[in-house]
This record gives structure tokens, C-alpha cells and sequence, in this order.
């Protein structure tokens, strides 16, 4: 079966990522054990609601860094990411990477980093253009050309907001737009931060 094929019944029927291993005789990776994140998930409120916690896989799949360079989510070990697909076409994707931004300004450093990824086709004048007119400044033009990284990751449609632990390991997504600017989302951040 087609990788298209798979993929596209898998949108259809609204399915994630580990349909897509199975299907394609893909290996699913064991879920990763991560610590319980349910008080995290209790600071949730309006869109972040749709933020799901959960032990899932990271990815080795690179993509290309503002830069040209080869990167993957190995490259920023040791820090927490919040990783948001997006594209220069995506609606929603506008409205929220000005929130994405601002959660860049006030937690980003040593131990946290908002890495935004264009999914698909975005090329580079349009990407700058894209964060020209909404004035973003602080985020990166990642890119994710053929898509291998999203498709790794489970990633079906834009925007798609991964949360990965120090070691690069999923425990959180939210499918759709939101706003990383509240103080839920400040919240969240600020507590996944927080000594233990």
C-alpha cells in the first residue's frame, strides 16, 4: 500500500500517526514512560482544553533549520519544546503564532524554546512575508519541506502543537489553533518548568 494511500485514509477516517506505522509495516515505537503530568493537565482552560497529555514517541527525522542546516529535536536536548507545525496558508496558523511568539519572549532560554516548523511547500519569501505582516520576530523559519517530519510525527492537518520533555519525547498535542498567549498556557508552561 502507498504511502499516499495511508496517508489519506488516515485523514479520512481522522486517524493519527500509529495507522499510518501499522499500515505501512512501519514498526510502532513503544510509548515512552514519562511522569504523571495530570495536575499540568488540570491547569487547562478554553482552547487548551484540546491540549491532550499523553506518553507518546519523539521523532529523529530532521528538518532543515533557518539556516539550511539539518536539525532534529536531539539538536535542543535538555530543554522543553513546544514544537508548532504550520504553513503560509494556514488560516489559523496566523492567528496564533503572534501567542506563539509572545510565549517565545517571556519563557524562552536554557530551558525552553518555541520551535515553529512550515509543513509542505512554504517558500522562504513567503514564510518571511507571512511573519512580515503578522510582526513576529522572534521565531524561527524551520522548515519541513517534504513533510517527513510531520508525517513521523503524526501530523494530519495545521496547525498541530507538540509539547516535548527535555529528551525529546512527546507529552502533549494539541491539533488547531490556539491561544499560547493565555494565562493557561503560561500556566502549563510554567509549571512543566518548575523545579521538582
Amino acid at each position: 500500500m502507498s504511502k499516499t494511500l495511508i496517508l489519506t485514509i488516515a485523514a479520512i477516517l481522522g486517524l493519527s500517526g500509529g495507522l499510518y506505522l501499522a499500515l505501512s509495516g512501519r514498526e510502532s515505537p513503544a510509548p515512552v514512560s514519562t511522569a504523571d503530568y495530570s495536575a499540568i493537565a488540570a491547569l487547562r482552560e478554553g482552547d487548551l482544553m484540546a491540549l491532550n497529555f499523553n506518553a507518546n514517541r519523539g521523532s529523529a527525522v530532521p528538518f532543515k533549520g533557518a539556516d539550511g542546516s539539518d536539525l532534529t529535536f536531539a539538536d535542543f536536548q535538555g530543554k522543553y519544546l513546544l514544537v508548532n507545525f504550520w504553513a503560509t496558508w494556514c488560516a489559523p496558523c496566523r492567528e496564533e503564532m503572534p501567542h506563539l511568539a509572545e510565549l517565545q519572549a517571556e519563557f524562552g532560554g536554557d530551558d525552553f524554546v518555541v520551535l515553529t516548523i512550515a509543513s509542505g511547500r512554504n517558500p522562504r519569501p513567503a514564510m518571511e512575508a507571512f511573519f512580515a505582516e503578522i510582526g513576529v520576530e522572534n521565531l524561527p523559519l524551520h522548515t519541513d519541506a517534504n513533510s517527513a517530519l510531520s508525517r513521523d510525527m503524526g501530523v494530519l492537518s495545521l496547525p498541530v502543537t507538540v509539547i516535548l520533555d527535555r529528551q525529546g519525547n512527546e507529552i502533549a498535542r494539541l491539533t488547531g489553533g490556539a491561544d499560547w498567549a493565555s494565562d493557561a498556557a503560561k500556566s502549563i508552561i510554567s509549571a512543566l518548568l518548575a523545579p521538582s
